[in-house]
């Protein structure tokens, strides 16, 4: 059977939307947030205000509209929040893909699908709202999570509701409603949701890292930001 991999990469021939608006692929820049980031060490990473500005800069240094990346990323920015560092938990190893754009842009549907499931995951530093579709292509049934939302686009979704690709579902939140992030989308697909609803693990800790990829590849395959 195919892998999961090569299903999604074929599932696309080209730059894929799934924020709204005017964007193109030239639109879209790299940025790295992983611990090897030295320029993070001067940002006081607990701001929400202070990473917009970091990110806002970034793109200006580029002239682009859009940052993006996060995918198999260690970052130590999750040490701010007792969600993820905590004897327990200890997840600092990001599995989705960041689109970093300003709060309350469109956030469209990629594919055919519809709604899963939905939640506000309103710890400090979680998703806040998120949305889950469920598409079937070809027979195979996959998911996508769409974290870091307003608050409003939870309003009045129903579980079972068809989306088309290009579907506007959502407009990203800021940092008061979507787990006190700089506004970005968190993107992330899973081919097995385990019983999960309206909330799927993001960040997770090394020991649980090969089972995650697995289940999780990277949206770039889908994206081909």
């Amino acid at each position: 059977m195919q892998s999961f991999s090569d299903f999604l990469n074929e599932l696309t021939s080209g730059f894929t939307p799934v924020i709204g608006g005017e964007y193109k692929q030239e639109d879209f820049a790299y940025i790295d947030l992983s611990e090897n980031n030295r320029d993070l060490l001067k940002l006081e990473v607990a701001s929400s205000e202070a990473f917009s500005i970091f990110i806002s800069e970034f793109l200006k240094n580029r002239d682009k509209k859009a940052a993006y990346g996060g995918y198999n990323e260690l970052r130590t920015l999750y040490n701010r929040s007792q969600l993820f560092n905590n004897t327990e938990a200890n997840r600092n190893i990001h599995i989705g893909l960041d689109v970093w754009v300003p709060a309350f842009s469109d956030i469209v549907s990629p594919l055919d699908g519809k709604i899963h499931s939905f939640k506000d995951n309103d710890n400090f530093g979680d998703y806040g709202p998120t949305i889950i579709l469920e598409h079937v292509i070809d027979q195979r049934k996959f998911y996508t999570l769409y974290g870091h939302l307003s608050r409003k686009s939870l309003d009045n979704l129903q579980v079972g509701a068809e989306i088309k690709a290009g579907d506007k579902i959502a407009e990203l939140g800021d940092f008061d409603e979507n787990g006190d992030y700089a506004p970005h989308l968190h993107f992330q697909i899973m081919e097995n949701m385990q019983d999960k609803i309206g909330d799927y693990p993001g960040v997770v800790k090394k020991e649980d890292l090969d089972m995650f990829l697995k289940n999780c590849p990277d949206p770039s395959l889908l994206l081909k930001i």
